[in-house]
């Protein structure tokens, strides 16, 4: 919770315009580059302080009102089925409602292990993890 009041009266970055798709890019502190390249997933905001809680190496997290979104590598959908109502946004691109900076990371990278955050939203909203294991149960 410290942290997130402690980013109260400083600036943070602002999210970028993307074009007419009322889509923004968010955008990350300069000192936390993103050498994997930047996706982010989205969860109501209902489930915002308990994932950012209970998960272990979270990196950065925009939120708006409604909508909270972490940063994660990009390519992070891969062989994943994210479940509703998580929302997975390609090159850090969300929908324009303002979101802000709420929690920097203790580290030097931007982005939370992708797999530990989708296990808690799967329990979150209560729906088996399923992937794809490439090779597995299909033919060449």
């Amino acid at each position: 919770m410290a942290t997130l009041l402690s980013a109260r009266g400083r600036r943070q970055p602002a999210a970028r315009t993307a074009g007419p798709g009322g889509e923004i890019l968010l955008a990350l502190p300069p000192s936390l580059p993103a050498t994997l390249g930047c996706d982010a997933v989205g969860v109501p905001a209902r489930y915002g302080f308990r994932l950012l809680s209970r998960l272990p190496g979270d990196g950065c997290v925009f939120a708006d009102t409604d909508w909270w979104w972490w940063i994660v590598p990009a390519g992070s959908d891969a062989d994943l089925r994210w479940p509703l109502p998580a929302c997975y946004a390609a090159g850090g691109y969300v929908p324009d409602r303002r979101p802000r900076l709420i929690h920097r990371p203790g580290t030097t990278s931007p982005y939370t292990p992708p797999i530990p955050l989708y296990l808690m939203i799967c329990q979150l909203t209560g729906v088996a993890p399923a992937w794809n294991v490439p090779g597995v149960g299909t033919r060449l």
